[in-house]
């Protein structure tokens, strides 16, 4: 899932995203 070619702004969301779900089990 971090493959150096990747779509920034594809990136972005995901990134989020999985900064949120880690915020959610970090609780």
């Amino acid at each position: 899932t971090n493959s150096p070619i990747t779509i920034p702004a594809s990136r972005v969301p995901a990134f989020k995203a999985g900064k949120a779900f880690k915020d959610a089990t970090a609780l």
